[in-house]
């Protein structure tokens, strides 16, 4: 496992994370009429100071490249979507972001591509000999001729051949592209469906040409620490706990996020995860528990240890099911309004409950790398303590399910800190 002593930096930031094709209103499937040159990206610049204000000091940006739909199945990864701007768009983006201090993570698709992709096109046609062919995991023997091996099903997505030094030489390549355009690290997309030493060959020489950049694998499963220490990332995503947070407010079992917790104490001692109760994959926090448990939940989240994220619109109180079809992420996926001016005051109280969770969270710094430990448990009441590091300082956190569910957060001279209903 790498060194933290270049990518101290992370330890303050908490991210905004943005799916832009959403949040923009960009065209995901029927993309008639959205030909020639967009400047939507633009748009996401009248929200960054209304991220300052919310107190998150970076955004993890979803897919920004040019690829046939959603994202995810990319054409070409050095070029910006033209539904959602130019390269001269995202610089100035990138500058507004600095501006303000706003560490940027950008998203990388480095399992697969897109079917549609011109290499993938052009291996296919011209066979085992193309230039292109050793990039991608093509069945040239297949049964009808050469097939693409394909990304858990989806016949959508061609995987890469990453034991071949085209793919190697690919992905080190868009990698340090857009870290030498001045981005902070990469999120790096179905991490867990490449094998780690894949991540540690490419990682190391990123790291030697940028020091301070941090890097973020989505593992959804599997043994986290042993995922961490083969590939070099800084951090995976914490998926375990997310579970534990909803499920048990949803379920009333607090024994459940107990255990999760022991578990994610294990996890603080090898490697700080990446922490979150909503992302671009998920049902919406609000709409598995409601107005008042998801404030409930993201209380959890900004008093125990990680890196957390805030899903774009949660702070708001935003709800979106996840479905199984073609347009299954579009609810939790949503258009923003073009300026904070355009939102309703619905989410109002969610939102002041988030500024004044992110703030508490900003002024225990420490709390980055702290562990839990019960204090007592509950089907529908959990106290636990948060302890820093060196084990001078804790907070105690309290939270009842009853009626319509409360939280206190006092520090260890038992003053209170925040709660929810006021207290």
């Amino acid at each position: 496992m790498r060194s933290e002593a270049n990518v101290n930096w992370v330890d303050n930031t908490i991210w905004w994370h943005l799916y832009p094709l959403g949040f923009v209103g960009a065209p995901i499937r029927d993309q008639g009429g959205d030909e020639g040159e967009s400047h939507r990206l633009l748009q996401v610049i009248d929200w960054l100071d209304y991220a300052t204000q919310l107190g998150v000091s970076g955004i993890l940006f979803g897919p920004l490249f040019l690829s046939s739909s959603h994202g995810y199945d990319t054409l070409d990864q050095f070029t910006i979507d033209p539904r959602l701007g130019t390269e001269e768009d995202f610089d100035l983006l990138l500058a507004e972001c600095k501006k303000r201090g706003l560490r940027v993570l950008l998203d990388g698709v480095f399992s697969h591509v897109g079917s549609q992709n011109p290499q993938v096109l052009a291996a296919l046609a011209e066979g085992p000999d193309s230039p292109d062919a050793d990039l991608f995991d093509i069945d040239w023997d297949a049964s009808g001729g050469p097939q693409p091996r394909v990304f858990e099903g989806h016949g959508s997505l061609v995987r890469l051949n990453h034991a071949s030094p085209a793919a190697q030489t690919y992905v080190s390549e868009v990698i340090n592209h857009w870290l030498g355009k001045g981005i902070d690290g990469w999120r790096l997309d179905a991490a867990y469906s490449v094998a780690p030493w894949f991540w540690a060959k490419i990682l190391p020489a990123a790291r030697e040409a940028y020091p301070d950049a941090w890097f973020l694998g989505e593992v959804i499963h599997g043994d986290y620490v042993e995922f961490v220490e083969e590939s070099t990332v800084d951090s995976v995503t914490q998926y375990e706990l997310w579970k534990a947070i909803w499920s048990s407010i949803l379920d009333e079992n607090f024994f459940e996020l107990d255990w999760g917790l022991k578990r994610h104490n294990d996890f603080l001692e090898h490697f700080v995860p990446n922490t979150f109760v909503g992302n671009h994959d998920v049902t919406r926090i609000a709409s598995t528990l409601g107005a008042n448990g998801a404030v409930i939940a993201f209380a959890i989240l900004m008093t125990v240890g990680g890196i957390p994220s805030v899903y774009y619109g949660d702070e708001q109180g935003f709800t979106g099911i996840k479905e199984e079809n073609v347009a299954g992420d579009d609810a939790i996926r949503p258009r923003m309004p073009e300026t904070p001016e355009g939102l309703l005051g619905f989410g109002k109280a969610t939102l002041e409950s988030h500024k004044a969770l992110i703030a508490l969270r900003r002024r225990n710094p420490w709390l980055v790398r702290a562990t839990t430990e019960p204090v007592l448990v509950e089907h529908t009441r959990y106290v636990y303590r948060t302890i820093s590091e060196d084990g001078r300082r804790h907070i105690e956190t309290a939270i009842s399910l009853e009626g319509a569910g409360s939280v206190v957060i006092r520090d260890q001279d038992g003053v209170i800190l925040w709660g929810k209903p006021t207290i």
